[in-house]
């Protein structure tokens, strides 16, 4: 591949950076597909396992200077791994365009092998008329193991808050046994997530850890709240509690745990098991490294736990009815309607295009989620909609 994109590159007399695209199928047979006429995204992949400056040297050649290096003399050292990251929600398509504005934004550039390519900073606006792309994420190692043990450690370890984003996806991909084995294709997605893609699937293990952290983040939380700065001007009478009973829903499923603590350590009863959380607990910071039995775990945290009195009341709510969106088609994301193919008292089947979104520089075909007639179209085109908001109705 290499010499044919060089090949190609001679034959059109191209004289600086570009970037030759092939496809490859399964016996190996490769195809052309695109040249690029500028240095590719993935661009910091070369530069780390080669050590030059891709940039630079496409500057010098613009101006006027040789190539300073002959093939002979680049190097090819370690593994490198890219991963974009981009506003998107993955649970939607896999990637359906967010937008919004960064309320945090913090770098995993702390971490050994890790390099970061943005120009993003934090109350930065994400809008639907530009590239979805946050940022590039590089991680470099001896090997394509340690590349990504890196790449997970700096997913962890990147804060993004403010818009929806695709971490938890990238994240999922490069611990999967396929990828990581190589064995990928343009099916992947598909291949390994069938029904789309639903997060990552907990072990009871996991699960269990989840809960005890949770558990120790909320009494962590209320002890803070009890501690006063400086003298007071009223007795204070603190809560003399050594336990706290819990109630944590997770994935529709209520837990019932217990927790104390003994300095900055907490032991949580959990499904019959009892897990030691430790930490510095410093809950001004974004990221909280805690150790739980040994195991070192990374986690962003936004918690809502109810007390085991709190949770017995909760029952009382009154629960807000689902809505029936077989008959309704909302804008899964922000954008603009480019185009609407259906007006009232048309019949529509199953499947049909009834509009078309634009953000992000992409068209994304909406269609009808049962047969039907039109009862009212609430858009037209050149209208800019929000997430959730109702385009059309059928009877």
């Amino acid at each position: 591949m290499g010499e044919q994109a060089v090949a190609l590159a001679r034959a059109v007399k191209y004289s600086s950076a570009g970037t030759v695209e092939f496809l490859v199928d399964s016996k190996k047979n490769f195809y052309f597909l695109e040249m690029n006429t500028r240095l590719q995204v993935e661009h910091p992949v070369t530069e780390c396992i080669t050590g030059l400056d891709l940039v630079q040297e496409m500057i010098r050649v613009a101006k006027g200077y040789p190539l300073r290096h002959k093939q002979a003399d680049i190097p090819i050292n370690g593994w490198a791994v890219e991963c974009r990251v981009y506003a998107e929600d993955p649970y939607k398509s896999f990637g359906l365009p967010s937008i919004g504005r960064l309320s945090q934004y913090q770098e995993p550039l702390h971490l050994p092998g890790v390099r970061v390519d943005s120009g993003i900073q934090p109350g930065s606006e994400i809008s639907i008329y530009y590239d979805p792309m946050i940022s590039k994420l590089i991680s470099y190692g001896s090997d394509r193991t340690e590349a990504l043990k890196r790449m997970e450690d700096a997913l962890d370890n990147y804060v993004i808050r403010g818009v929806t984003h695709n971490i938890a996806l990238l994240r999922e991909v490069i611990i999967n046994s396929r990828f990581v084995k190589g064995d990928i294709s343009t099916k992947f997605l598909s291949d390994v997530y069938p029904d789309g893609f639903k997060g990552h699937k907990l072990t009871n293990s996991e699960r269990n850890q989840l809960l005890a952290i949770a558990s120790s983040l909320f009494v962590a939380f209320q002890l803070r709240a009890q501690h006063f700065q400086g003298p007071s001007r009223v007795p204070i009478v603190k809560p003399n509690m050594t336990s706290w009973e819990l109630s944590i829903k997770l994935h529709d499923e209520v837990h019932t745990v217990v927790a104390s603590n003994s300095g900055s350590t907490f032991s949580v009863e959990v499904d019959g098991s009892k897990l030691n959380v430790t930490s510095t607990w410093n809950l001004t910071l974004p990221l909280l490294s805690v150790n739980v039995d040994g195991t070192q775990r990374t986690i962003q945290y936004k918690v809502h736990i109810l007390t085991k009195v709190a949770a017995e009341l909760n029952k009382f709510m009154l629960e807000k009815v689902a809505e029936d969106t077989s008959s309704v088609l909302h804008s899964p994301m922000p954008g603009v309607v480019v185009a609407i193919s259906v007006k009232p008292g048309d019949v529509v089947a199953e499947g049909q295009e009834i509009c078309v979104i634009e953000a992000m520089k992409m068209q994304n075909s909406m269609t009808a989620g049962k047969t039907g007639k039109v009862k009212s179209v609430r858009c037209k085109a050149g209208d800019t909609v929000g997430e959730g908001d109702l385009l059309v109705e059928l009877e």
